[in-house]
């Protein structure tokens, strides 16, 4: 069975605060980087093709950080895509610290995130960033802090709506009680649910959740994940996104990539709907493995 569709519209749209609506099929910005996310690209002109293909396959929400290379992927968003065209939507985090290749340190001190959102609007070409995420929190900071200063920059017409990403729903219910929180990041897959009880809250709540690493990953979960595939004749992350998408209407993924090809087969997912027996053997078999 082919996937009949090559667009990102497919599983209908979220609205973020109510503000901004965006396909519920996103596009990560953290692969277009070079090896351990660290510096340019190898080819910066592919780089630049994958972003600009995946506008014209409909994908109007676009993740990234200033941590990515760092700064690199988000100085290659604007490069390829400003001025950005009406209803793309890119969102963007702050809160980490690059010393070097595959490191990170926390620093999400109110004066590092009021540097870190500068650096943004001026590596993204913009006045105001549309959905602007706290990174991670930070142990030697109060998330009070951290959420506060985000939330001054949104008074100060810098950001337009706060996000969270890597925290729990305590978090998410103290940074509520200073600024409207519109999304989660956390890392989440059919295989790996950990923080379903974040995807509960959200969906209760109206927060769109937006998951990173989407696949996965376990010897189990891979052989199912493939028989499903086999027998579609798709390919098994395309499985592992539609489990996603029929998960929750709160969802939101944002699988990334440096490569076309690999592109229009995350998009193709999009289009995709599991039945109910897949989706149930998929969650079935989650639950056992754990």
């Amino acid at each position: 069975m082919k996937i009949p569709t090559l667009s990102a519209a497919g599983p209908g749209t979220i609205t973020l605060g109510g503000e901004l609506t965006v396909s519920r099929l996103g596009f990560g910005a953290m692969r277009l980087t070079g090896d351990g996310i660290w510096g340019p690209p190898k080819d910066r002109a592919a780089a630049i093709a994958v972003l600009r293909r995946a506008v014209e396959l409909g994908v109007n929400f676009i993740d990234t950080a200033d941590s990515y290379g760092p700064n690199v992927s988000e100085e290659l968003i604007a490069e390829a895509l400003a001025p950005y065209p009406k209803g793309l939507v890119i969102a963007t985090k702050g809160g980490w610290n690059r010393p070097g290749p595959n490191q990170w340190t926390h620093d999400a001190s109110p004066a590092h995130l009021r540097d870190a959102v500068e650096g943004s609007l001026k590596r993204l070409r913009l006045d105001r960033i549309d959905v602007y995420q706290l990174h991670v929190p930070d142990p030697v900071v109060p998330l009070d802090a951290s959420v506060e200063t985000l939330a001054n920059m949104r008074s100060e017409g810098k950001i337009r709506l706060v996000a969270l990403s890597n925290v729990t729903i305590e978090h998410i219910e103290r940074a509520r009680k200073i600024v409207p929180i519109v999304s989660v990041q956390n890392r989440y897959s059919f295989a790996d649910r950990e923080w379903d009880n974040v995807v509960d809250y959200c969906e209760r709540s109206g927060i769109a959740f937006i998951p990173w690493f989407p696949l996965g990953a376990g010897r189990v979960a891979g052989r199912l994940l493939e028989g499903i595939a086999k027998a579609r004749q798709v390919k098994p992350i395309q499985i592992a996104l539609a489990w996603l998408l029929k998960r929750s209407p709160i969802m939101l993924p944002i699988p990334g990539t440096s490569s076309i090809a690999h592109l229009a087969e995350n998009v193709e997912a999009a289009s995709l709907q599991l039945s109910e027996k897949e989706y149930l053997e998929l969650t079935g078999i989650t639950e056992l493995a754990s």
